[in-house]
C-alpha cells in the first residue's frame, strides 16, 4: 500500500508543479513511507536510492534521485529535520550530513557512466523562503563553471577563517572559506557556519550554505566553503543552489539524465 501510495504521489506531482508547490511535505512523505520502510524489506521503491541508519533511524539519511538535471541527488535525514533553521543540527551527536552528502558522490559516477572530476561536484542548502520543500535536504550536483574559475582565480585571497569573496557572487555578497582534506569529516559546515558567521546563529534560516571541491594550486585536495544572507528586499539573494550549481553538469559534459521512473518531483 505505501509503495502504491508513493508512486501515485509522485505521478501527481510530476503532472501538476502547482500540487508540488502547494505541498512542502513531499520530501518528507518519501522518506516516512517509502524508503525507510523499503530499507527494512530490501525493496526501496524509487526514487530512493540509498538508506544509512548506523545508530537508528533518528540520526540516519537517505540518498534519492531529483527529477532535476542529468546529475544531482539529495540527501535527507530520516528524522523529521525541517531546514537550515533547526535547532537540531546544532545538537551533539547529530550526523555531519555534508559529510555523509559528499560520501554520496559515488552515485552521480554510477549515473554518469564514468568517475567525475573531483572539482566538479559541489554541495548546496537553501535557505527558508528560497526553498520548495520542508525536510532538510542537500542537493549533491556539479558547481557552475563560472563559480569554478572564479574561485580558482580568487583562491589566494581565501582563507582558512571565513572572509568575505571579493566582489561577490551574482551580485551578492558571499563568504567563503579554504578546507583542506579529501573529506568533509573535520568540520560541519552548518555548525562552523551558525558558530563563525557573523549574525548567522540569529536567524539560521535565512542562511545558505554550500561546498565545493577543489584542488588549491599547492596540489592539496580540499574544499571552499560558502555562506550567504537571505535578504527579504531582494528576490534574487540567497538562491544558494541556483548560484552555485549546474544540474546539467556542463563542467564535464554528463551523459544521459536518469530514467524518469526513479525520479523526484524537481525540488529546491
Amino acid at each position: 500500500m505505501r509503495s502504491s501510495l508513493l508512486a501515485i504521489t509522485l505521478l501527481l506531482l510530476t503532472a501538476s508543479g502547482a500540487a508540488h508547490a502547494a505541498d512542502r511535505d513531499v520530501l518528507w512523505k518519501i522518506i516516512d513511507t517509502g524508503c525507510v520502510p523499503g530499507s527494512a524489506t530490501g525493496q526501496m521503491p524509487p526514487p530512493c536510492t540509498r538508506v544509512e541508519m548506523p545508530a537508528g533511524r533518528e540520526f540516519g539519511w537517505a540518498v534519492m534521485k531529483d527529477r532535476r538535471g542529468v546529475l544531482q541527488y539529495l540527501l535527507l535525514p530520516t528524522a523529521r529535520i525541517s531546514g537550515v533553521e533547526s535547532p537540531e543540527l546544532l545538537k551533539p551527536g547529530t550526523p555531519n550530513f555534508f559529510a555523509q552528502a559528499w560520501q554520496a558522490r559515488d552515485l552521480l559516477d554510477q549515473l554518469n557512466g564514468r568517475p567525475l572530476p573531483r572539482d566538479a561536484l559541489s554541495l548546496t542548502l537553501n535557505p527558508v523562503r528560497r526553498r520548495t520543500q520542508d525536510q532538510f535536504h542537500i542537493h549533491i550536483s556539479c558547481v557552475r563553471p563560472e563559480l569554478q574559475a572564479r574561485l580558482q582565480a580568487a583562491e589566494a585571497d581565501i582563507a582558512s577563517e571565513w572572509s568575505p569573496l571579493a566582489g561577490g557572487w551574482r551580485n551578492h555578497s558571499w563568504l567563503v572559506r579554504r578546507v583542506d582534506g579529501d573529506r568533509l569529516d573535520s568540520v560541519n559546515p552548518i555548525v562552523d557556519v551558525a558558530t563563525h558567521m557573523p549574525g548567522a546563529l540569529d536567524d539560521m534560516g535565512a542562511v545558505g550554505v554550500g561546498v565545493v571541491a577543489m584542488t588549491f594550486k599547492d596540489g592539496r585536495p580540499g574544499f571552499v566553503l560558502m555562506a550567504t544572507h537571505r535578504d527579504d528586499a531582494d528576490a534574487t539573494s540567497g538562491l544558494t543552489e541556483h548560484d552555485i550549481q549546474d544540474h546539467d553538469c556542463a563542467v564535464v559534459k554528463a551523459a544521459a539524465p536518469a530514467p524518469a521512473a526513479q525520479a523526484l518531483p524537481a525540488t529546491q
